[in-house]
């Protein structure tokens, strides 16, 4: 059974619609259903039922789905093992970001890590939370650069992704300019309408949890959008308060189109974190990226007077950020 089968075989699975697969290992959906039939007529088994709600695997397929995963795991690993062994760090690796980190944070980085490592090609994918742990779990992309959620502080995280939190920002109360002076305590703050993401999105689990940490219901929504740019707009406009990272609108603070207010409490910062899978063998690519990522963002340990912003010399991207050493992986 070749990889590229298994591959193609693992995105017909997961999505469930040859189309849908097609657009994730870049082939034409001729190729694709190419593919597949090559592959059951190998198995002498069909993989594949047809059903209304998209493509069912079959027996045979749920059979084979959990070794296609390892083999393709396996086959990576051993990948990675020969590029170690001859000492090759050359490669390409996909990063997926959230929106605000990817161009807050991303953006001005990857330019000098590239220049420094010119043989490894980076491509970047931008989306919510959920859909990057999937293409995490999937293998679509190799690293994860997103803010962690309090539950997974508590111990409701994946022994399959190694994770390492690389910074800690700020959340900021924001509102309209000229819209006045914050509410001096809670009760009062919770009267007030508030702009948010829709349930199930980082930045939504971040406005609820403020709230609940302070043993208050959530306060009344002026709206729910699906992206922070929106939230910053609808803000700034004067529909409602907003409670984001500051990362995601130091532009707009910065140019006079929000104003921060006093939060009136204890607020914790939130975590940003990247993620990864965990291997025996990472790809020698991978390992540079995570050095360079884990030394770049932890500028308090370069020694005094060096004249660098991080042990490689490259600009920090979370200046007076501390950095966690409790993942291995």
């Amino acid at each position: 059974m070749h990889p590229r089968l298994l591959k193609t075989f693992l995105a017909v699975a997961r999505s469930r619609n040859i189309t849908r697969a097609a657009e994730v290992v870049h082939l034409a959906q001729s190729s694709v259903s190419d593919q597949i039939q090559a592959l059951e007529a190998e198995l002498g088994a069909a993989l594949f039922t047809r059903s209304k709600s998209g493509l069912e695997l079959t027996p045979a397929g749920l059979a084979l789905k959990p070794i296609a995963e390892e083999l393709l795991r396996l086959d990576g690993e051993g990948r990675a093992a020969v590029l170690a062994a001859v000492g090759q760090t050359s490669g390409t690796l996909t990063i997926g970001a959230l929106e605000t980190i990817a161009s807050a944070r991303l953006a001005p980085w990857l330019p000098g890590f590239q220049i420094r490592h010119p043989d490894i090609t980076v491509r970047m994918k931008v989306s919510d939370s959920g859909t990057l742990r999937r293409l995490l779990e999937d293998g679509d992309i190799d690293v994860a650069f997103c803010f962690e959620r309090r539950d997974a502080e508590k111990g409701a995280t994946d022994d399959r992704l190694a994770r390492r939190t690389i910074g800690a920002e700020p959340l900021v109360l924001v509102a309209a300019p000229g819209q006045g002076s914050a509410p001096l305590d809670l009760t009062g703050l919770a009267a007030l309408r508030f702009v948010v993401t829709e349930p199930g999105c980082i930045y939504r689990h971040m406005f609820d949890t403020a709230f609940d940490e302070a043993g208050m219901a959530a306060p009344r929504l002026a709206a729910e959008v699906g992206s922070i740019g929106a939230i910053a707009r609808l803000v700034a406009a004067g529909a409602g308060l907003g409670l984001v990272p500051r990362l995601a609108v130091s532009d707009a603070l910065a140019r006079g189109e929000l104003m921060e207010l006093p939060w009136p409490g204890r607020m914790r910062p939130a975590p940003l974190t990247m993620v990864w899978r965990r291997r025996r063998i990472q790809p020698p690519a991978l390992r540079r990226l995570l050095a360079a990522a884990r030394d770049t963002l932890a500028p308090e340990r370069l020694e005094a007077g060096s004249g660098l912003d991080s042990a490689d010399g490259s600009k920090a991207l979370f200046p007076n950020n501390s950095l966690e050493k409790n993942v291995a992986g």
